[in-house]
């Protein structure tokens, strides 16, 4: 098989194996291996010193992205070794588990269903989303668990197949590393200084996949019939923000859903001609699985577009 078609074989399949499979244990999920190399990692942090955490925090970010780009580019050179019919699963399965569109799908559903019989759990199921208030009401639940589904669209599903297009399995595992280190130690606070270069690295790698994601965002509105409320919403409210990304998704689907979703003292985006109502979840769910088809043919078509033109 040419080159250009086995990247774009490799997108297809790992797409395959996230719809029919989903996530794989923690203990063969090489994101979990990440963490644990993070946490290891920060434990023997200096503490006190704002300047040597500083320094610290980038040797973090060195050795992690250095470790999963170096596992990324030995399994690539075992996939140039192998036999197709190794090669592509391999391939494949390495990539899905650098991405996920399932999960989210089934994270925010589990979210759903339980506001229907029990807000405690409805409420621990956001907590494991996004950080809130454990005591958020059934609206404020339903808007954490839409603006997690459309945050997580870069995170989890554009970014790590456009790094894949770009630069094979050492780009998206290396991409999942420095998404990985920013959520464990990229926020303010005790972390702040040894999470502060994983943070702004998080920044510049997702700044291109966020504003693709809204710009898809809204080309998936026009299929319900919401592209102008989307694209006013992405277009006036994407900017206040603590990050320079985060509003890229989440105001166009607001506008999408017709919904405000709000996060307090921080924005309120979206037009809220709508109640924020458990369907809304369910719908902002089948706007997330259109977005990561679409994502995923991209990727694909970029992937042999890149082989054939640049790394042939």
């Amino acid at each position: 098989m040419s080159g250009w078609l086995f990247g774009a074989a490799t997108v297809a399949l790992a797409g395959v194996f996230d719809v029919a499979f989903g996530e794989p244990p923690n203990a063969l999920h090489p994101v979990a291996w990440m963490g644990r190399l993070i946490a290891l990692l920060e434990r023997h942090r200096p503490r006190g010193r704002p300047q040597a955490e500083l320094a610290y925090g980038a040797l973090i970010v060195l050795v992690a992205c250095g470790v999963a780009g170096g596992v990324g580019f030995a399994l690539l050179l075992a996939v140039h070794v192998l036999p197709f019919w190794a090669a592509l699963p391999l391939a494949s399965l390495v990539l899905k588990m650098a991405f996920s569109l399932r999960g989210l799908a089934v994270a925010g559903r589990t979210v759903q269903r339980r506001l229907g019989t029990d807000i405690v759990a409805a409420r621990a199921g956001v907590t494991s989303l996004v950080s809130r208030d454990p005591e958020m009401e059934p609206p404020q639940i339903v808007s954490a668990t839409v603006e997690s589904l459309a945050e997580n669209l870069t995170d989890s599903v554009v970014a790590p197949l456009f790094y894949f297009a770009l630069f094979g399995l050492p780009g998206a595992l290396a991409y999942r590393a420095v998404n990985t280190m920013d959520a464990m130690i990229g926020y303010h606070g005790e972390l702040e200084y040894v999470g502060k270069a994983a943070a702004r690295l998080d920044d510049l790698a997702n700044w291109l996949p966020a504003r693709l994601s809204g710009l898809l965002l809204v080309a998936v509105a026009s299929m319900r019939r919401a592209a102008p409320a989307a694209w006013a919403a992405l277009r006036t409210q994407r900017r206040p923000s603590p990050g320079p990304n985060k509003l890229w998704t989440i105001a166009p689907m607001a506008g999408a859903l017709g919904v405000q979703l709000e996060k307090r003292g921080f924005y309120a985006v979206g037009p809220g001609v709508r109640p924020l109502a458990p369907p809304v979840i369910g719908e902002a769910i089948a706007v997330l699985w259109v977005a990561g088809a679409i994502a995923l043919a991209a990727a694909a078509g970029l992937s042999a577009l890149m082989v054939w033109g640049v790394w042939r």
